[in-house]
């Protein structure tokens, strides 16, 4: 879950590879903000200079002007997020080999690191930190010592490569040596880890926010694969040193701007701010002239989607949430069941699976390694499996059957918004196409959902522009509450589920997010005199009985002193005769009533941790990608 970026050019020493270090980790702070730290090889000294701080990377760019650092030909950088080791100073990366010519940065854990460390401390190895990442760092420094011995030369390379196949867990590390302060060497086995190839410089990344700034080519480094960078090439070979040719290269269609606040207060202000552009971006180029919906990257034929009888969905956190939301549409639609699995349970349940099966695994970063794990062993299966990700190069698109990209553009904001927008919104591209394929409803019928989608930017905006000040009365008013329940059904069940899990995770409030049908069943109980409760209010238009019993629940937590927040369709009577908050949203289908719904409950969560004066960008204790299971 971490943050890595490496560089190497051909001008020579300069301060280039601290300046494109430092860029690129502010870039990858939302990886991880638990410390940082840069290394840097400068030809004229015969150890790798290290700086790293504790803390975000403002400290670590305050030590860097306390004790500057050289010019250097290469540098790698590290932003944490600690899985192995307390967020301290000497816990952070890069660490050091027992000479100090060799640094590393690693992301991931490595699981065989306590049996490497006795075996290391037999041999008179002392160790400082309490990281596995230390470890790698003094087994790598042996091994490229006794290389010199066998062959006398450095090869660091071949010091990785062998290092690599030593390792077990979830890795990807970059190491240089002082001894050849000419390049970058990198090696990743279930942990993500993309090449900028640049012109006279080339750059490794844990993604492509690391090099954007200074080039949109990219190459991908496939699994169990070491890289060599130099100023003028790249090297890619197996953990056995046999060279590999075939490396696809991509370029990024976004810019480095993208990743920047452009005069917002936060990023994820401007982030649910670009939910109309997520959503409309995500419906670009998937229609032909006709109309008909056409997935070119989409590369499963359509005689096996028309022999899929279930779908499975595999994700985790927000992204299984647009996941329940798929479920509703997608069995209208296509009239088969759709399972909504957590990655992280689904295959220690042994889960059945055939051909038949499609496998939906959705990731924003898609790298998330649990829903990894869950998509490989629905391969293993014979199932086929469908990516929707927003992250070009990433480990779970490429290891998928099929991809869709949500063209979100990068979210740098820990806590998601417009990438479960884009998720939802692929996910109803998806099930209109299975639709399509399988005759499941009028080609005319899918025309008009269609035209309802491509209407939806503009409802998400209204949303934006007409209750933002209605969600920030609402925010003021809650600001001192201890607790929150979040109740929805249908389709309003999943966004009460993704409302309540914003509020945990950037304002800390204790939520719980329900089934509103449940509430008779045991969660009144948590309603007391004050208690916020939060209700997603179905359209009384087509199932109104659906509506009625919302309200109902409504009058009854109110009846037992609760204070209640509802989304409700403009203009609905009973909304407003009932609650005491009413955050409207525009008249739009039921079943893509989500992408409006959620709207002001990542307003409300953003304005209720920053009244609470929290950094709605990096939660505590959270990363972005969780690439470690």
């Amino acid at each position: 879950m971490c943050g890595i970026v490496g560089y190497v050019g051909t001008a020579g020493a300069c301060g280039k590879p601290l300046e494109v270090c430092l860029q690129g980790l502010r870039r990858l702070e939302y990886r991880g903000y638990d410390s940082a730290g840069v290394a840097l090889v400068s030809p004229e000294s015969d150890t790798v200079t290290v700086r790293r701080k504790a803390g975000r990377l403002s400290n670590l760019e305050d030590e860097i002007k306390r004790r500057p650092m050289p010019e250097a030909t290469v540098a790698i950088g590290h932003t944490r997020w600690a899985t192995n080791g307390a967020p301290t100073d000497i816990n952070a990366h890069p660490h050091m080999s027992a000479d100090g010519h060799v640094a590393i940065i690693h992301n991931g854990i490595i699981e065989n690191a306590s049996t490497l460390k006795m075996d290391l401390q037999s041999e008179g190895y002392v160790f400082s930190s309490g990281t596995d990442t230390e470890v790698a760092a003094k087994l790598l420094g042996k091994i490229a010592n006794t290389i010199i011995e066998e062959s006398g030369h450095p090869d660091l390379f071949e010091a990785l490569r062998r290092m690599a196949r030593m390792l077990t867990g979830a890795f990807t590390i970059l190491a240089v040596d002082s001894r050849q302060p000419d390049i970058v060497v990198g090696a990743r086995h279930d942990s993500p880890l993309v090449v900028g190839l640049g012109d006279g410089e080339n750059f490794l990344g844990s993604d492509v926010a690391a090099f954007v700034a200074y080039t949109k080519e990219a190459m991908e480094v496939g699994q169990d694969r070491a890289v060599c960078i130099e100023g003028s090439k790249v090297t890619v070979t197996d953990f056995d040193g046999n060279v590999v040719t075939d490396s696809k290269r991509f370029t990024v269609d976004w810019d480095a701007s993208a990743t920047e606040k452009g005069g917002w207060d936060s990023f994820m202000n401007k982030e649910i701010h670009e939910d109309p552009a997520a959503v409309g971006n995500t419906l670009l180029g998937r229609f032909n002239t006709s109309g008909d919906i056409v997935l070119d990257e989409v590369r499963i034929d359509e005689d096996v989607f028309r022999s899929i009888d279930k779908i499975i969905v595999v994700a985790c956190g927000t992204a299984s949430y647009a996941g329940l939301v798929a479920k509703y549409a997608i069995e209208h639609w296509v009239r088969i069941p759709v399972e909504v699995e957590l990655a992280h349970e689904f295959r220690y349940r042994d889960p059945i699976l055939t051909p038949r099966t499609l496998v939906v695994a959705i990731s924003q970063s898609g790298e998330t390694m649990d829903t990894l794990m869950a998509l490989r062993h629905a391969r293993e299966q014979g199932s086929r499996v469908l990516a929707i990700c927003n992250t070009q190069g990433a480990s779970i698109p490429r290891e998928s059957d099929a991809v869709l990209y949500t063209h979100a553009g990068p979210e740098i904001a820990v806590a998601s918004t417009k990438a479960f927008v884009a998720q939802i919104t692929a996910a109803y591209l998806l099930g209109l196409y299975l639709a399509q394929v399988k005759g499941t409803m009028y080609r005319d019928e899918i025309h008009q959902i269609l035209d309802q989608l491509k209407a939806m930017p503009e409802k998400i905006e209204w949303v934006l522009q007409t209750q933002s000040d209605s969600v920030h009365e609402a925010a003021k008013r809650m600001i001192d509450a201890h607790s929150f329940l979040f109740l929805g059904r249908h389709v309003g069940y999943p966004v009460a589920l993704e409302g309540a899990l914003k509020l945990k995770e950037i304002a800390y409030t204790f939520t719980e997010g329900f089934a509103a049908g449940e509430l008779k069943h045991g969660p009144i109980a948590l309603v007391d005199e004050g208690e916020p409760v939060v209700v997603i209010v179905p359209s009384a238009r087509g199932r109104d009985s659906l509506h009625n019993k919302v309200i109902s629940g409504i009058e009854e937590v109110k009846a037992r002193g609760a204070f209640t927040i509802v989304v409700a369709e403009e203009g609905d009577p009973d909304a407003e005769r009932y609650a005491d908050v009413v955050l409207w949203r525009p008249v739009c289908p039921t079943l893509l009533s989500p992408l409006v719904d959620v709207v002001p409950l990542q307003l409300f969560a953003m304005d209720m941790a920053m009244l609470k004066g929290y950094d709605v960008d990096k939660p505590r204790n959270l990363a972005k990608s969780v690439t470690v299971e």
